[in-house]
């Protein structure tokens, strides 16, 4: 039984209980003056600690003797080796949707630019490659005769190739319909999670939206190495009504908004407007821009989807869906009015009508405001 605090218990050895009284005959202690450790060497540990806090309070603190987690959060320029930069920049140089600071701070975020963070779970480099992942995206990316994940131009490469693969992957299915959302969240939520969680959520899964907050946030302090977007292109107008109608007199059978899908059932966004018009007529392009897909796909039939380039730096797309034939092909410049192909009822489909979506940044929007009554 524990007896401590009770007055009953033994009193430690060389100890005398509170409760026991003095005995007559313990001799006086003589009191002893100071010893030489503190006349000669705690003056000297006194001095020594001064010196010490003068130096780190002052930057002259040799970084050898770490000064905890009170330092301010290092900065893009003090986390990337400058020979990086041109990396960076070059990984994602093929690639619309990642950016050079999106990649700098998936970096950051796995290894914090150490080339051994991961070393104990059996990822190597800076990008965190495993050697089976490295089998996949790895390349001798500097020509210098070997191909590692621990050569940061390497594995700088290799991230940009599998980040752009994997925004290649839910590009296409956002332009099939199959998942929904911003373009570079889709992409990180298929880094961290699956391609495959990201079909079966139609969207950034939950356990993804984490990793994503994490990168975004540290995507900021990489702005300058971003790459300088091109002016080509641009469209030097605000958004609004700077749409041509896709179809002559155009009918709305079926606004934007959430309805009950006519033939599977299932209630969720309407992403774009029904407008009724007869087989065979003609479907046009509804601003000047460049086709960037034309391919039967399973809902939505014969569809192209028009890369109309940014406003206000964001990007503008239409679609155009469940069309009888194609009129165009991928990487075919157009003007507004450009034919692009016939009304028809491909896909999932219950009768000729023109399926029509604007996607402004990366998100659905409801396509009537974009449109120009005068057309």
């Amino acid at each position: 039984m524990d007896t401590a605090g009770t007055g009953t218990g033994p009193a430690p050895v060389g100890e005398s209980r509170d409760d026991e009284p003095p005995k007559k005959n313990a001799k006086k202690r003589a009191r002893r003056g100071p010893g030489p450790f503190t006349l000669l060497v705690l003056p000297g540990l006194v001095a020594l600690m001064g010196v010490a806090g003068f130096l780190a309070a002052t930057g002259g603190l040799s970084s050898a003797w770490p000064q905890g987690s009170s330092d301010p959060a290092p900065t893009a320029t003090t986390r990337v080796d400058a020979a990086y930069v041109p990396w960076l920049r070059k990984a994602v140089s093929d690639c619309t949707v990642i950016k050079p600071s999106v990649l700098a701070a998936q970096i950051d975020r796995r290894s914090g630019w150490s080339n051994d963070a991961g070393a104990l779970s059996g990822e190597k480099g800076i990008a965190g490659f495993t050697d089976a992942q490295w089998r996949t995206w790895g390349k001798d990316a500097d020509d210098n005769g070997r191909s590692s994940p621990s050569d940061p131009a390497d594995a700088l490469m290799a991230l940009g190739r599998q980040d752009c693969s994997l925004a290649k992957k839910v590009t296409d299915l956002r332009t099939e319909g199959v998942v929904n959302g911003d373009l570079v969240n889709l992409t990180l939520a298929a880094y961290a999670s699956g391609t495959d969680a990201v079909v079966k959520a139609g969207r950034v899964p939950t356990e993804a939206e984490a990793y994503i907050s994490e990168v975004k946030s540290l995507s900021s302090r990489y702005g300058s190495v971003d790459r300088e977007e091109s002016s080509g292109g641009t469209v030097n107008q605000a958004p609004g009504a700077v749409l041509a109608a896709p179809v002559a007199n155009p009918v709305v059978s079926s606004p934007y908004g959430s309805r009950e899908h006519p033939l599977t059932g299932v209630t969720k966004l309407h992403t774009g407007v029904d407008f009724a018009s007869p087989q065979g007529s003609q479907v046009s392009a509804a601003m000047k821009g460049q086709v960037t897909f034309a391919a039967m796909t399973k809902a939505y039939g014969n569809r192209v989807v028009i890369d109309h380039g940014s406003i206000d730096g964001k990007r503008l797309q239409t679609t155009y869906s469940h069309l009888l034939s194609l009129q165009v092909t991928v990487g075919q410049a157009v003007d507004v009015g450009t034919p692009v192909g016939l009304v028809g009822s491909t896909g999932l489909s219950t009768g000729p009508h023109l399926h029509f979506e604007v996607i402004f940044d990366g998100y659905y929007a409801d396509p009537m405001p974009w449109l120009n009554p005068s057309t």
